[in-house]
């Protein structure tokens, strides 16, 4: 098939996929968090941790909440790792403790980035009781954030935002389990192993020996694109025919990955009682998402098959390169290493967006929002109106909120680069000087600040120093917008909404759409350009 019609074909197909989903998922997901009943399962959990789920909490509350479980599961993790050694189903394997607390924080952050193998460094037990299960857990704080961000918003003259407690375990149990579970069994019958078999060598066709490693793949794989997680069983991750093994399994994945953070707009509009807001919101994401999947296809087109498998070839694999950073998945199935230099720096301006084309499950929809606020604002002094979202006034504090949450995160990617390129160790990690290994560190950086996971390949990153910044990056990426976006909506939940008016500014049009996204790209543009053009467009010139 000619790669025009090739690349017609995968983009479209995804599109209507997307489409189908839209509207049921995005329904379910405003039930699951709308519903006044909780099941025997739920309740039974509630007792156990002590939580009186019928009461709900203030912001501050709220985001003690999160900040206390995440930072129980980073130390519980942490602890896992560090002791697998003496575990059962350890494969006699074990890891550095400054790369056990890289990993702790990666998975609890969403993150999952791995300066690790996964098949040389975990055993089946920290895999599937550690890794996998923080893949279900990091995803739903994710999503209750969003939930509650948008309840600030839809309320008004209260002080409170839900109860995380609830959120959580909703979005756990009524969403994320029952979804994995399914594609589980889908991607088994495709062929992706799940087993506890112990590796073991054979004799290859030209007389080598290769080891076959067993694991329960199929249910990390799943949790791991349906969360936007990423973190890969294998080195390889989903390139390697274990996890992925055909073209079919390879468009599930990309599906998955797509499916929460594209349904997030449809209940963010029911949430707020305008379904027309989230459509908007669903329009842009779609623009930024496949107009970025489109780029990468055409700059790919040339046939290059380096770095990538004869699975897929360049069309599917620049497709999941691009739904991979625009989300926060960072799950890979080809070397982002081996992309042309501009794909490169594609992928790098999908994560520098701050990932919200569509986003991760719940990051995605708390970042457009922050991105929302301040295109309301711009607007708003644009024609010398008190700048206002859905009958709420976009003030001082409101502004001030939703500026640290944007600039948190570029503040972490240029301080993190030009901090590790001074630093002798982490300068000698590199695979290669120049543009490149400018865009290899960058690229690192951008990666665990935004929360993606996925990486260049060509650095080394196993090292004390990278190890430690790379995870600091990861914390303070994950939980400052976090906590900027609570209290933003704990101050929103509090206001009365104003009547609409004459002078109201919608921000359901189109006009405001094609706004948004010139607000977006200039302030990326503005934040980022001078060092993708020192990397990545300074190698495609060269």
């Amino acid at each position: 098939m000619p790669t025009v019609l090739s690349a017609t074909f995968a983009l479209t197909t995804i599109a209507i996929v997307l489409v189908a989903i839209h509207v049921p998922l995005g329904r379910w997901l405003h039930r699951v968090f709308t519903s006044p009943h909780h099941t025997r399962v739920e309740r039974g959990i509630y007792r156990l941790v002590g939580v009186n789920p019928d009461v709900e909490q203030r912001w501050s509350v709220y985001l003690m909440a999160v900040l206390a479980f995440s930072g129980v599961s980073i130390v519980l993790l942490w602890a896992l790792i560090v002791l697998q050694p003496w575990l059962p189903f350890s494969q006699g394997r074990s890891m550095h403790v400054d790369t056990a607390i890289n990993t702790a924080v990666s998975f609890v952050t969403n993150t999952n980035w791995q300066s690790y193998a996964g098949e040389a460094s975990t055993g089946y037990l920290v895999q599937a009781v550690g890794l996998a299960v923080q893949n279900f857990l990091s995803a739903g704080v994710g999503l209750a954030v969003a939930i509650a961000v948008v309840r600030g918003l839809a309320r008004e003259g209260t002080d409170r935002i839900g109860n995380f407690w609830v959120d959580l375990v909703r979005g756990t149990l009524r969403v994320l389990l029952p979804g994995a579970a399914v594609a589980a069994v889908v991607l088994v019958a495709a062929g992706v192993i799940q087993n506890l078999a112990d590796p073991y060598t054979v004799t290859t066709l030209a007389g080598g020996q290769q080891t076959i490693q067993g694991g329960l793949v199929a249910s990390q794989e799943a949790i791991k694109e349906l969360g936007t997680n990423g973190g890969g069983f294998f080195n390889a991750n989903s390139s390697h025919p274990f996890e992925n093994p055909n073209a079919w399994t390879n468009l599930l994945e990309i599906i998955l990955l797509l499916a929460i953070p594209s349904a997030l707009p449809y209940t963010y509009g029911r949430l707020v009682g305008d379904r027309r807001q989230g459509f908007a919101m669903a329009g842009v994401m779609a623009v930024l998402g496949f107009g970025a999947m489109s780029l990468m296809v055409w700059l790919e087109s040339s046939g290059s098959m380096e770095g990538k498998e004869q699975r897929f070839g360049p069309i599917w694999s620049a497709i999941f390169a691009s739904a991979t950073t625009g989300t926060s998945t960072g799950a890979v199935n080809s070397m982002h290493e081996s992309l042309q230099p501009l794909s490169g720096g594609v992928a790098l301006l999908n994560m520098m967006l701050g990932e919200l084309s569509p986003g991760g499950v719940g990051t995605g929809l708390y970042s457009m929002l922050v991105m929302v606020v301040l295109a309301v604002f711009i607007a708003g002094l644009m024609v010398g109106r008190t700048p206002e979202l859905l009958g709420k006034s976009i003030g001082r504090r409101e502004i001030t909120l939703a500026a640290l949450a944007m600039l948190i995160t570029p503040a972490l990617v240029l301080l993190g680069t030009g901090t590790a390129l001074l630093v002798p160790s982490a300068l000698g990690a590199l695979s290669t000087s120049g543009p490149h290994g400018l865009s290899e560190m960058l690229y690192a950086f951008t990666s665990a600040s935004n929360n993606n996971g996925s990486a260049f390949a060509g650095l080394s990153a196993d090292q004390p120093f990278l190890n430690l910044t790379l995870a600091l990056c990861m914390l303070l990426g994950r939980f400052v917008p976090i906590a900027a976006m609570v209290a933003l909506a704990g101050g929103l939940a509090t206001q009365q909404r104003r009547p609409v008016t004459a002078g109201t500014m919608p921000t359901h049009t189109v006009a405001f759409a094609g706004l948004l996204i010139v607000v977006i790209l200039i302030i990326t543009g503005l934040t980022y350009f001078p060092s993708l053009a020192l990397g990545s467009i300074a190698e495609a010139l060269s």
